[in-house]
């Protein structure tokens, strides 16, 4: 930083100016970082103006320049935190703040979020709720009471955090798009093989309603569940989610799914990997009809007679990596159905007949040598 001494109107006028390169073009350039005054002014306040101001610039040059110096931290090993002190801070969410910004989620809810003219600040309440979820799951309650644990400016109250998910419920689909738009920009994500299943979450209520029913518990519960379908891609990450009432069945969850998604995203040709769950007539006739393929398990006890022979039958395996050994067919398979496919939105394609191929793990795993 220098003292620039120019003319305005006539008379000299003092600004204290910063002097940098610019990345970009390489050259020197200049930025007024204080208009100091007229000079004459400044000589009723100070006998000299241009020495004294020199004196300053070269002060706020050495803080400037102690600034750049490397820090040091120094702690004594054998000291202490006495009992129940609450001063620890967590910085190791930082890791996930570089994600969380890289994803431009912050951007996203500053700019949805704006409309509402709300009170608080909806970006950093989902802030403390991702980095605790993540770190140290709890109540809703816990979780705010325990906000001090983060380098953040927190100024909502609990109220405010029940609140704010009432209305960001209302941006699911815009978030899940846009989360799906940053890993393909970003981490190159490949939606060829997508992997499909289905959980349930159950709530100590003693009354039904509409979507929390009675269903099968993955828990073995009796209370009221919801059912939730989840969407990953390749590597396990999700992509999309989708809930249903605690009285649907896995499988009828499988194409309300898909369909949205079709709608969407776009994903192109996928391939779906699920469980024997979504081993039905519908799905696998919505898969192949929707110009997709897919790779459902199935159960050897639950075959045909053909099925379990051929699976029990030591020849055409082929030994694999992990001490075990497959074989694979094309076989023809009937299928009862009932699904209508917009063949529109399949883009004039044809639907085709398939043969499924089925691939068999041995029954009788080599052993390990």
């Amino acid at each position: 930083m220098h003292l620039r001494i120019g003319k305005s109107n006539n008379r000299t006028y003092l600004s204290i100016v910063h002097g940098y390169r610019d990345k970009e073009t390489g050259k020197v350039r200049s930025k007024v970082i204080k208009s100091l005054g007229y000079l004459d002014d400044l000589g009723r306040q100070y006998p000299d103006p241009v020495a004294h101001f020199k004196e300053v610039i070269a002060e706020m040059n050495k803080e400037e320049a102690q600034s750049k110096l490397p820090a040091s931290v120094s702690f004594d090993r054998d000291e202490r935190l006495e009992h129940k002190q609450a001063n620890r801070i967590n910085i190791g969410y930082a890791t996930l703040s570089k994600f969380y910004h890289d994803l431009s989620l912050h951007t996203f809810f500053n700019n949805r979020s704006r409309q509402w003219k709300l009170e608080y600040n909806v970006n950093s309440i989902i802030r403390l709720l991702t980095f605790s979820r993540i770190l140290c799951p709890a109540s809703k309650q816990k979780t705010f009471e325990q906000r001090g644990m983060y380098y953040e400016k927190m100024d909502f109250a609990l109220h405010d955090v029940y609140r704010c998910l009432s209305k960001v419920i209302t941006l699911k689909k815009d978030l899940m798009i846009h989360l799906n738009s940053q890993m393909k920009t970003l981490y190159g994500r490949s939606s060829e093989i997508v992997y499909y299943d289905v959980t349930n979450f159950y709530f100590e209520i003693d009354e039904q309603d509409e979507i929390r029913k009675k269903g099968v518990s993955k828990e073995h519960r009796p209370d009221p569940i919801i059912q939730m379908g989840l969407l990953t891609d390749s590597s396990g990450i999700p992509i999309t989610f989708d809930t249903f009432a605690g009285n649907t069945n896995d499988c009828e969850t499988y194409t309300p799914v898909f369909k949205k998604i079709r709608k969407d995203f776009d994903l192109g040709r996928i391939i779906v990997v699920a469980d024997k769950g979504m081993n039905t007539g519908n799905n696998i006739a919505y898969c192949i009809l929707s110009g997709n393929g897919y790779v459902f398990s199935q159960t050897v006890r639950g075959g045909h007679k053909e099925l379990k022979d051929y699976v029990l039958d030591e020849s055409d395996y082929r030994s694999m990596e992990g001490c075990f050994k497959i074989k694979s067919r094309l076989y023809p398979r009937l299928i009862s159905t009932k699904i209508t496919i917009d063949l529109g939105y399949m883009g004039g394609r044809k639907p085709t007949r398939h043969g499924n191929k089925i691939i068999i793990p041995s029954a009788k795993p080599q052993a390990c040598v």
